[in-house]
């Protein structure tokens, strides 16, 4: 019988706000896998630094490196284009998978660890797609639309809050005032986003089509719309 030769390394990452979770697992031609070291370490560039540092030390060099790691809201971002910077494959996961995927492993208690565990082996298990960095267009327009859900949500919140102050037998005039004003405030802030998105989308023709598939618009034609932009990628919106 041939010597085990590693046929894949993935890094599986647990990103939270100020830490990063480790493991590092591999798998070998005879299809056997090992999660065989474990860190943590900060969620910065200096825990970056090391990270890659610590890596290094105990992969095997002729055989290919993964980093996976979950799509946590905005944490893992700086993670994965300071990899990408490095030249290293990075592949990003929705969470739900990476949940589906554990409830078919024995896992007994759920943990920093073991949730990062997980992702290695799924990492390992998988044929996944590596990460593409977006475009600078595609990533503005994700945070412009992040931030006006924000507003919207505030807004919601406050007209809601307005109602509420209505609706006493005795309301406070100046207490209203001061509502509306907030009101009025969160409407121009989201007109300032919209016309932000507006001269951003009309300044790329790529983004352009993405949003009108994505939201069809009067101003895109029924052919543009069903047309795929070349190399869109729906994951950077």
């Amino acid at each position: 019988m041939s010597d085990k030769q590693i046929l894949k390394q993935v890094v599986g990452i647990d990103v939270a706000q100020k830490e990063l979770v480790v493991s590092l697992g591999r798998i070998d031609n005879q299809l056997s896998t090992e999660i065989y070291a474990g860190k943590t370490f900060p969620n910065n560039e200096k825990g970056f630094v090391d990270l890659v540092a610590w890596v290094k030390k105990l992969i095997k060099e002729d055989a290919p490196v993964l980093f996976v790691m979950e799509a946590t809201g905005v944490y893992h971002e700086s993670l994965a284009y300071f990899l990408d910077d490095k030249s290293w494959k990075v592949s990003i996961v929705l969470p739900n998978k990476i949940s589906h995927y554990a409830k078919t492993l024995d896992i007994k208690t759920v943990t920093d660890k073991t949730a990062s565990q997980a992702i290695a082996r799924f990492g390992l298990e998988r044929q996944l797609e590596t990460w593409k960095r977006p475009k600078k267009s595609y990533k503005n327009l994700r945070q412009l639309t992040r931030e006006r859900n924000q507003i919207v949500e505030q807004r919601t919140m406050a007209k809601n809050h307005l109602h509420a102050e209505e609706s006493e037998a005795f309301p406070n005039k100046t207490t209203l005032k001061r509502i509306r004003k907030t009101i009025d405030f969160f409407d121009k802030q989201e007109n300032e986003i919209k016309q932000e998105i507006d001269v951003l989308v009309k300044k790329d023709q790529e983004v352009s089509e993405a949003v009108a598939i994505i939201r069809p618009n009067r101003r895109f034609d029924r052919k543009k719309r069903l047309k795929r932009p070349p190399s869109m990628n729906y994951k950077q919106l």
